[in-house]
């Protein structure tokens, strides 16, 4: 896959592997359940805590991404985040104390948060920002997809903490790329935090960073005050939690959804419910190069993707048979792909450029909130309606998708070229 031509490639080529292992850490957790659970001797609704304690972690990394870019700048966030994910890892790989063990969690979580929402900034300021951002995206699916792969056939011979271990291990030469390859971050004399300037060669003209046109005057009540106040933001985050909700709801429950309302074997959904996940990996590789092509901008090529999420979650509904409704998965995967990246990547639209990794950090953290609340609202409505209701609720929230991004795209500033690289 190519990169861009120097000053980025080295920090893109970083970026799109420390993907790949949030992608691996998220994927080895469904896995490890069973043991962790056989080990501490707890159940499952106890050991269910240590997802809300790591998207705490998640939210409050995202929540500070701004302030401490600010203060710190991409080199050094980015390996403060990579360092406490190290030391989270190392400890869980220990075995300790299972109260220990729900503690780090939330050192864990904001490690991963901040390397997320921070990359997500970073790659948002570059050329063809649309094009890499789903490329990001789609090799933290590629992590996701080896992530049950290699825990599974690690466990066939080693304990659970050696998977931490390995994870731990692998993020190590991560963190020393970030301190090499990543931008220094001067503060400026009046306050006002620089724009990160990459190692190497300095901007071509032509690709100068925009100015901030609020100018350098710091915001009043703060960075993450002034965010919170925008109206572009809160929208932008309420689309995001939509879709994460989405995606998680399927993720999770169409394996119940084909096995009950279309009589396939386990064997047969879980091949399924992989080729969703498949989907929605290659919809991130390979829809934004495409509507390049042909001309489409960030903001069209979203709303074909929209309606080709409502339309395959009306043909999975609709199916009269396996094969219809299993297609149906693997286009709605497809066309989910890329929204989340996307919508990352017209942030520059909805505010400053000084406020814009702020409002990545808010969007990448409130989308956790809609990731644990929607899944579970489509499982208590299943419960009681039947798991037909699955699809149904998957086109109300495309629908929805629909209306949150057209006030989206009603407040955006014109959107900025996007040149291929």
């Amino acid at each position: 896959m190519p990169v861009p031509r120097s000053p980025w490639r080295a920090p893109v080529a970083l970026a799109y592997a420390t993907f790949v292992l949030a992608g691996l850490n998220a994927g080895v957790g469904g896995v490890l359940l069973p043991a962790l659970i056989g080990d501490y001797g707890v159940d499952m609704t106890t050991i269910g805590i240590t997802f809300f304690v790591s998207s705490a972690g998640f939210m409050l990394a995202g929540s500070g991404t701004g302030p401490l870019l600010e203060r710190l700048g991409t080199r050094l966030a980015l390996a403060i985040g990579g360092g406490l994910y190290v030391m989270a890892t190392l400890y869980m790989a220990s075995r300790p104390p299972f109260v220990a063990f729900l503690a780090v969690q939330l050192v864990a979580g904001y490690g991963i948060g901040v390397l997320e929402s921070v990359l997500n900034a970073y790659l948002t300021e570059l050329p063809s920002a649309t094009t890499l951002l789903n490329r990001l995206h789609a090799f933290f699916g590629v992590g996701a997809l080896l992530g049950p792969l290699t825990a599974a056939w690690m466990l066939t011979f080693l304990p659970w903490t050696a998977v931490w271990l390995v994870l731990a291990v692998a993020c190590l030469p991560l963190v020393a790329g970030f301190l090499v390859a990543y931008p220094r971050h001067t503060p400026a004399g009046d306050g006002a935090a620089e724009r990160p300037v990459p190692a190497g060669p300095p901007y071509p003209d032509a690709l100068l960073p925009p100015a901030d046109p609020e100018g350098s005057e710091p915001e009043r009540g703060g960075l993450l005050t002034a965010v919170m106040r925008s109206p572009a933001v809160a929208l932008a985050s309420g689309f995001l939690a939509v879709y994460v909700g989405l995606e998680i709801s399927v993720g999770n429950w169409g394996f119940t959804f084909l096995v009950e309302e279309h009589a396939q074997t386990g064997l047969t959904a879980g091949y399924i419910s992989s080729g969703y996940w498949l989907g929605l990996t290659l919809g991130r590789f390979l829809i934004s190069p495409v509507a390049t092509r042909m001309g489409l901008t960030a903001v069209g090529m979203t709303y074909a993707c929209l309606a080709g999420v409502t339309a395959s979650a009306v043909l999975t509904w609709a199916a009269p048979g396996a094969a219809v409704a299993t297609a149906g998965f693997l286009l709605l995967g497809f066309f989910l792909g890329p929204v989340f990246p996307t919508a990352m990547a017209v942030v520059p639209d909805l505010t400053t450029a000084r406020l814009v990794p702020t409002a990545i950090g808010i969007m990448n953290g409130i989308s956790v909130i809609g990731g644990a609340v929607l899944p579970w609202l489509t499982g208590a409505i299943g419960q009681s309606a039947g798991i037909w209701t699955l699809m149904p609720s998957a086109v109300l929230l495309a629908l929805l998708q629909f209306a949150l991004w057209r006030m989206i795209v009603a407040r955006m500033t014109a959107e900025r070229p996007d040149p291929v690289i």
